[in-house]
């Protein structure tokens, strides 16, 4: 943008010479004609009047735009936020439902172990009283 800037200075600076080094060119009145009826003024001036408005006109636009994109730019971010938080959420909650899985899977499997640990034991009694028989 700081080229833009610069360009759009030079631009303005380089009018303002020409209109200062042409002054008296600019205020010398002209018959114009407005369509309808004729109207003795300066031409320079009404042209460099309509230059200023319209120049005016893009610097409001300009402004406008750079509103409507802040604005737009915001409400993304809001959405984008909301979109995250859901996220999160959601991965909080797989997180949580693999952390029960595990829980049961780590249960199962120790039970598992507990009767064969327990089926063993048994076995080996057995064959303690088979030896000792």
């Amino acid at each position: 943008m700081g080229v833009v800037a610069a360009v759009l200075f030079v631009v303005l600076l380089s009018m303002s010479l020409l209109a200062t080094l042409n002054w008296s060119l600019l205020a010398a009145t002209a018959d114009i004609s407005l369509g309808f009826t004729q109207v003795h003024a300066p031409l320079g001036l009404v042209m460099l009047g309509l230059t200023a408005i319209m120049g005016l006109f893009f610097f409001a636009y300009v402004i406008f735009l750079q509103g409507s994109i802040l604005f737009e730019t915001r409400r993304h971010t809001k959405e984008m936020q909301a979109q995250r938080e859901l996220a999160d959420r959601a991965e909080a909650s797989r997180f949580t439902e693999l952390r029960g899985f595990l829980n049961a899977q780590e249960s199962a499997q120790m039970a598992r172990h507990v009767e064969r640990h327990d089926a063993l034991l048994l076995r080996i009694g057995q064959l303690e009283d088979r030896l000792r028989a």
